[in-house]
């Protein structure tokens, strides 16, 4: 649990500074499915990680201005009633068939986004705000972890 935005925020960039090297990766590296990283491309993971981001970017936006955000509730219950394999399978499906350019483009630039926009939220709407809280760290540090060895499969078959 944060007591204030900016250790969330130090946090999150650390721990996001190690996927940033997907974008040192040509088109073929990114492309190619990695037996280790569960047959997912760096494309793949990119597409996927940063879905979520911009579900994050879109709630801090409306936290920014409103005490609740429509966005999360939505994303909220279509987690629950849809299921989460669900729910991702249409994210990863949609963001395959974007040309790598757009991810590459959108990887680059919506983890700085939802950063920039967390710092004009008021704390009180996200690290005062224990469910606001648990979801951005669900979104990003615990997403994060979660895809960590996803990030060095794909990174070392880039390597071979």
């Amino acid at each position: 649990m944060y007591l204030d935005a900016l250790s969330f925020l130090e946090d999150e960039r650390d721990a996001w500074r190690p996927f940033e090297a997907l974008l040192d990766l040509t088109n073929d590296e990114l492309e190619r499915p990695v037996d280790g990283a569960h047959g997912c491309s760096g494309k793949a993971l990119m597409g996927h990680l940063v879905a979520w981001q911009i579900v994050g970017l879109d709630v801090a936006k409306e936290l920014a201005v409103h005490e609740t955000s429509k966005t999360k509730v939505r994303a909220d219950a279509e987690w629950e009633e849809r299921g989460g394999d669900v729910v991702n399978a249409e994210i990863d499906s949609d963001w395959a068939a974007r040309p790598t350019e757009e991810v590459r483009s959108k990887f680059a630039r919506v983890a700085g986004e939802l950063r920039g926009f967390l710092t004009v939220v008021p704390e009180s709407r996200w690290i005062k705000n224990a469910d606001h809280q648990r979801f951005f760290i669900d979104e990003t540090l615990d997403h994060y972890e979660e895809h960590k060895q996803d990030l060095e499969a794909i990174l070392a078959a880039a390597r071979t």
